[in-house]
């Protein structure tokens, strides 16, 4: 009797986790839509996306070639950040940069690299690897480095220090299709006067904090509106 009695509990339990693991799937909305939106960003740059031998994934390039966003199609064969943005440093140089004291591995071959290390999965594809599935892969393996920015109605990947790479949730309704956000901290303790960084924007920018508090940080963003 015991043993039927623990059995119909291990049953229960059983069916209620199989439940719950379905509910938080079926819920992921921020997940699900990111994948959508990014796809979407894709289709409408298609001169933009280029295969990026060099750091092992693909590249969306700015329409002024001002900035790129990287992601590995294969962690396990990064060489040195699975996600990333590149961006050009003298806006920055000219505004007063002292590049010998920006962090190690950021600044090389006049430009600046902020991203961060994931993982060294070896990624498996049903297909040939394209942008779209790389980019898939991500949000399924690394969900938490995927996130919602409700002020400006954008998804974006947390590349780490308070870095990201932001798009529009819907190109239609949105100015800023594409945006590159970064912290201007390391730049501003180099040297960098954050008004004049020519092409980029010193802003405050509506977040939350850790408890969900909303609240203003100053950032530096290179918007676009691609459609």
């Amino acid at each position: 009797m015991r043993y039927m009695k623990y059995k119909i509990l291990i049953m229960a339990l059983s069916i209620t986790l199989i439940i719950s693991l379905s509910a938080c799937s079926q819920s992921d909305v921020v997940g699900k839509v990111a994948k959508t939106s990014f796809k979407s960003v894709l289709e409408a740059m298609p001169n933009e996306i280029k295969e990026d031998e060099i750091n092992g994934g693909w590249s969306l390039s700015a329409p002024d070639e001002s900035a790129r966003f990287i992601w590995s199609k294969d962690y396990s064969k990064s060489p040195m950040h699975d996600i990333m943005i590149e961006f050009d440093a003298k806006p920055f140089i000219n505004a007063g940069l002292d590049v010998s004291k920006l962090p190690k591995g950021i600044f090389l071959e006049d430009k600046i690299m902020l991203g961060t290390e994931l993982g060294n999965d070896e990624l498996k594809y049903s297909g040939k690897p394209t942008p779209s599935a790389s980019f898939n892969k991500l949000v399924e393996n690394y969900r938490k480095s995927i996130g919602y920015h409700e002020a400006l109605d954008h998804y974006g990947v947390d590349l780490g220090d308070g870095n990201k790479f932001e798009w529009a949730k819907d190109m239609g309704t949105n100015d800023k299709d594409i945006v590159f956000v970064v912290n201007p901290e390391i730049f501003i303790n180099a040297g960098v006067n954050p008004d004049k960084v020519e092409g980029w924007k010193y802003a405050d920018v509506e977040t939350k904090d850790d408890s969900g508090k909303p609240i203003k940080v100053k950032k530096f963003l290179k918007p676009f509106d691609i459609k």
